[in-house]
């Protein structure tokens, strides 16, 4: 199974600080992280230059790859037309970084709804968009892997796939993410059965819908085990990636709308390293188990 199941992950979870990073992936034995915060500063605000000369050497030296790049395109609000003019442009930038690493994928989201505002209301507005920065992801061979997150258009099954269909690319697919499903009270089943066609990248992140906390993989209610079965069995050979989630880290500001502190309550005990660490052997646990044939749910 391991020949055709990749495990990446979102190493600034284990420290901002890249090297640490490095050295940790290293260690469990990964030979992939999704590149998102390095030394810092979120992956969107490096130039080529300097990730040319300050990120792909220690990455070749570590013998690590690239699964995807984690930016923060579509993180704006729905009607920030300055901020969609500058994301463009990070786009543009990001893409050949994409190519100068080797990695075809780029991380987006669906632009942040205003409070209490319907978001089918936005359908088009939000689908424009989308098909204007897939124009960008063809240029350069680039696909570009929508995440279905809390608070923007795209957060439950059912408008993510009408995106999907409506934006009707090779270069736009899905992301597939067990907790933000759980968190927005979806089905994760039913939310696998209606993008499966689409789905071309999967998170390893779970929760539970009581404080919509998040948990070790396995543990929530994101039925991991038995779709990543029902995923294998169907013949998916793509990334999983960890986004443990488990323990406060410092660019987790940056990609939550509400305070850090509601998404994870506390460090369970754990550093960054030790909560990236165990939600790794965690997955493991789930992947030998599918592996063996035993019944996971």
């Amino acid at each position: 199974m391991e020949r055709h199941i990749r495990i990446s992950g979102f190493s600034d979870e284990i420290s901002s600080d890249f090297d640490t990073q490095l050295e940790v992936v290293t260690r469990l034995g990964m030979r992939y992280l999704s590149l998102r915060g390095i030394d810092g500063r979120n992956v969107g605000d490096f130039t080529v230059e300097e990730i040319q000369e300050n990120v792909l050497p220690r990455l070749q030296k570590a013998g690590v790859g690239v699964s995807s790049i984690g930016s923060p395109i579509g993180k704006v609000f729905v009607g920030d037309e300055e901020g969609f003019a500058n994301q463009q442009e990070m786009l543009h930038r990001l893409c050949r970084i994409g190519m100068l690493l080797g990695c075809r994928y780029i991380r987006i989201f669906s632009f942040y709804i205003p409070a209490g505002r319907d978001p089918d209301a936005y359908r088009d507005e939000v689908i424009a968009k989308i098909g204007i920065l897939v124009r960008i992801a063809e240029r350069y061979d680039i696909v570009l892997l929508h995440e279905n997150e809390k608070d923007i258009y795209g957060d439950i099954a059912e408008r993510c796939a009408d995106m999907f269909t409506a934006v009707d690319s090779e270069h736009f697919k899905a992301i597939f993410d067990f907790a933000n499903f759980v968190q927005c009270g979806e089905d994760t089943q039913n939310c696998y059965e209606l993008l499966k066609p689409h789905i071309a990248y999967i998170h390893i992140k779970d929760a539970v819908s009581t404080d919509r906390e998040n948990v070790l993989c396995g543990a929530g209610e994101g039925q991991i085990p038995s779709i990543l079965a029902q995923a294998i069995a169907g013949g998916y050979t793509g990334f999983l990636t960890l986004e443990p989630h488990l323990v406060l880290f410092d660019s987790l500001k940056d990609l939550e709308l509400e305070p850090a502190e509601h998404v994870i309550k506390d460090n369970k005990g754990l550093d960054g390293a030790g909560g990236y660490r165990l939600q790794y052997e965690a997955l493991k646990a789930i992947l030998k188990q599918i592996e063996s044939g035993a019944t996971v749910s």
